[in-house]
């Protein structure tokens, strides 16, 4: 047996090892776009309210300064979680009077914090943007974000 490797079982190497890991590679995306399908994303109760509620974030560049599941600025708080937090889930009405109520009230004027600019939306923008908040609380995050407050 040689004591080093030759060039035909380094090109095998390479090319078995590269077959092997893009196979791995394509099964974890496989996977993954299994998981995101059918376990953390509820696409029933995916309307068109939501949609344009989604519309409403990215027009407005929401993500400018809060994060949303993690992705975006951290200039302002998570809002992954904020349904949950304002009582959504267990009081619908109150969470939305809570959106509405917090739109109208910006910018805050609070003395040395980054204040959040007034959008001047529309009551059904704003229940637009509520089901969307709703929606993206009843997606599986496997504990995301850490803290409750965001």
């Amino acid at each position: 047996m040689a004591e080093r490797l030759t060039k035909t079982g380094a090109r095998n190497v390479f090319y078995g090892g590269s077959i092997f890991f893009f196979v791995i590679f394509v099964g974890l995306t496989a996977h993954s776009h299994y998981y995101i399908k059918t376990t953390s994303t509820n696409e029933a109760k995916l309307t068109d309210s939501v949609a344009r509620g989604k519309h409403i974030w990215e027009r407005n560049a929401c993500i400018n300064c809060h994060t949303l599941l993690g992705e975006g600025a951290y200039f302002a708080p998570e809002l992954g979680n904020v349904w949950r937090r304002w009582g959504g889930d267990t009081d619908p009405d109150t969470a939305r009077e809570m959106l509405r109520s917090w739109m109208a009230a910006q910018p805050s004027g609070v003395e040395g914090r980054r204040q959040m600019p007034q959008f001047h939306l529309t009551d059904q923008e704003i229940r637009n943007l509520a089901d969307f908040l709703e929606w993206t609380s009843t997606i599986k995050t496997q504990n995301w974000p850490p803290k409750d407050a965001g």
